[in-house]
């Protein structure tokens, strides 16, 4: 392990150096791409640089030891704090998720249970809005479905970091584990007699594809226009300007409605295609890879329930990984960081035992 790591502290320095020069400033996209790896590698060199500090430093307190008893337990102090660091450089070398910096399309539907599961949706949808606000990400609603009491049907929002994020700290990397089924428990708005009812509404995320990434030859598209429906401006529901895609080799189907003119909601549409076909050739690329290469999180099927609101509780679990809080009414008003990390933390433990 710590062969390879003396390799990355070369390449980190060769990084340094080169992003030192004023002329790959000229190439944007390349300065972007040595300025994330450097970013990639920091924490693995800082980790390092410290637990071989502490292998110096033990070496002198156990010479002090030797003369003095007293430093005995300096020695103690400095070897546990050895061990803990070699556990983090362990776990910064696993590999990561080539995706974690990407942006994502995320995409809510409501489930069983009706108008209280839209209601649901909907309030699932401000709780990632508010989340993506108190962690300084940018918001665009690409497409969205009413329902009549003020919920979502099912609504589409693109969620963009600012900026290069930290290692970890990407929109993917952290709301990845968002993916599947949200049970919630509560006494709907319509419910006369006081009864707690279960709904549910899914939640796909997907990282965003670039153009480059995913090509989509237009001979392999469907496209029709319709009059859009729901709640709208004066031009919404008088003009076909409504887009429904379809992609006939794998009859994935596409539709956008929110903006006022059709070539808008085309490109919308063709945004959320190029994702869920970037989400389907990684799921391809990932059943023929090697299982130690997919997190125990990452394997959960989407339709398996993930999570349950508990509002008679205020309580929050996460079925995967074991977590619960009641701390709900905070985690829907956007604290979801507690949540994820317990995610993350899990992820990291099950990559960390099947690299060793």
């Amino acid at each position: 392990m710590f062969e390879a790591v003396e390799e990355l502290v070369g390449e980190h320095a060769d990084l340094e150096r080169r992003l030192a020069d004023p002329g790959i400033h000229a190439d944007q996209a390349a300065a972007r791409r040595l300025s994330k790896r450097y970013a990639e590698l920091t924490p693995v060199i800082t980790t390092y640089r410290a637990w071989k500090g502490t292998g110096d430093d033990i070496e002198a307190a156990r010479e002090l030891a030797a003369e003095d008893p007293e430093f005995a337990d300096e020695v103690k102090e400095l070897q546990a704090r050895r061990d803990e660091l070699t556990d983090e450089l362990r776990l910064l070398l696993v590999p990561r998720d080539p995706a974690d910096d990407k942006d994502v399309i995320l995409e809510i539907k409501a489930g069983e249970g009706g108008d209280e599961s839209a209601l649901f949706a909907g309030d699932l949808l401000r709780m990632y809005l508010r989340y993506a606000e108190r962690v300084g990400w940018r918001t665009e609603i690409i497409d969205g479905n009413e329902s009549d009491l003020g919920g979502y049907k099912d609504v589409s929002v693109a969620v963009k970091s600012r900026g290069t994020p930290a290692p970890g700290q990407g929109v993917w990397a952290r709301l990845k584990y968002e993916g599947g089924v949200h049970r919630v428990q509560r006494v709907p708005a319509t419910e006369s007699q006081g009864r707690i009812h279960t709904s549910a509404a899914g939640v796909l995320v997907l990282p965003e594809a670039e153009d480059v990434e995913v090509e989509i030859n237009p001979n392999d598209l469907r496209i029709d226009v319709y009059r859009s429906s729901g709640p709208g401006g004066q031009s919404v529901n008088t003009t076909d300007s409504a887009v429904r895609i379809t992609h006939l080799p794998t009859g994935i189907v596409v539709s956008c409605q929110n903006e006022k003119s059709q070539l808008q909601n085309k490109e919308q549409a063709l945004r959320i295609l190029r994702a869920r076909l970037l989400a389907a050739a990684q799921e391809e690329a990932d059943r023929e890879a090697s299982d130690a290469r997919r997190s125990q999180v990452r394997t959960v099927d989407r339709s398996e329930r993930v999570r349950t609101y508990n509002f008679p509780e205020n309580r929050i679990s996460d079925h995967r990984v074991g977590f619960k809080a009641y701390n709900l009414d905070q985690v829907l008003d956007g604290e979801l960081d507690a949540v994820i990390q317990a995610c993350v933390d899990a992820d990291s433990a099950a990559k960390l035992a099947a690299a060793q």
